[in-house]
């Protein structure tokens, strides 16, 4: 795969230029979040590259500021989310562009198994970078549902199947549910052909189809329904119809393409 720090940046400065001239009356456009406007997604994306920042720079002051978070994740969001809601979104966006070149630089600095403060605990730093690159990629997408500009996907996802794979288990503990001992097998096809692999080989639970598919699953931005995603095996079935990659509660999911849901 392609170095992540770069495709991360990337991925936001397309995102970024997207979102730049928007008219007032788009800024308040619905995304497929239900409650939430493009406003909120980029509002959220300028959080997270807050608390990447601090997280990188003073890790101190990060613990001390995210707090409320780890006790209360999704109130903690909330009400971190609200205040970038109060800026004006010249504001905002003068924020968030400052903030994402400056986590690009600090992920990239950081040697890529080396641990950096986030929220559920440190994480080694190309899978923070991973994290962020998903954050973009699954907000993005809403953002170009709202505004009916297709995405055109790239084998920059490939760090996104990866995490997607990584974090396989989250799905069962924001259920409150006992994670399978067995590992799965992920064989998925980026967006130029080329095959990536995940597991063991002779894993009996297994999950194929295209990767960006399996990107649109494990950030919930598709119902399973809708995506060329295939399983082998009750268990690997299953985690299709609960997969996420990111922390908080799962939400009911997407409904069905035509349908917005959270």
């Amino acid at each position: 795969m392609q170095d992540v720090c770069a495709d991360l940046a990337t991925e936001g400065a397309e995102l970024a230029r997207l979102v730049a001239d928007l008219p007032p009356d788009q800024w308040s456009a619905p995304t497929p979040a239900t409650g939430w406007t493009v406003r909120h997604q980029v509002a959220h994306l300028a959080l997270v590259s807050r608390l990447m920042d601090l997280g990188l720079r003073a890790p101190a002051a990060f613990e001390a500021e995210t707090a409320p978070i780890r006790e209360d994740f999704e109130a903690g969001m909330a009400a971190r989310l609200a205040e970038g809601l109060a800026e004006p979104v010249p504001d905002l966006l003068r924020r968030w562009a400052g903030l994402r070149p400056a986590v690009e630089r600090g992920l990239a600095a950081v040697p890529r198994r080396d641990p950096v403060p986030w929220l559920a605990g440190p994480l080694p730093a190309g899978v923070l970078a991973a994290v962020a690159l998903m954050e973009v990629f699954a907000h993005g997408q809403d953002v170009h549902e709202a505004l009916g500009v297709p995405y055109v996907f790239t084998d920059r996802i490939g760090h996104i199947a990866f995490l997607g794979t990584r974090t396989r288990d989250l799905a069962y503990l924001a259920r409150g549910l006992e994670p399978p001992a067995e590992p799965f097998r992920f064989e998925l096809t980026g967006p130029s052909g080329v095959s990536w692999a995940f597991g063991p080989e002779e894993a009996e639970q297994r999950i194929q189809g295209p990767a960006a598919d399996f990107c649109l699953l494990v950030t919930r931005r598709r119902h399973r329904d809708d995506l060329a995603l295939t399983a082998v095996g009750a268990a690997a079935d299953h985690w299709l119809g609960i997969a996420q990659t990111y922390l908080g509660t799962p939400g009911e999911g997407r409904g069905r393409i035509g349908q917005y849901r959270v």
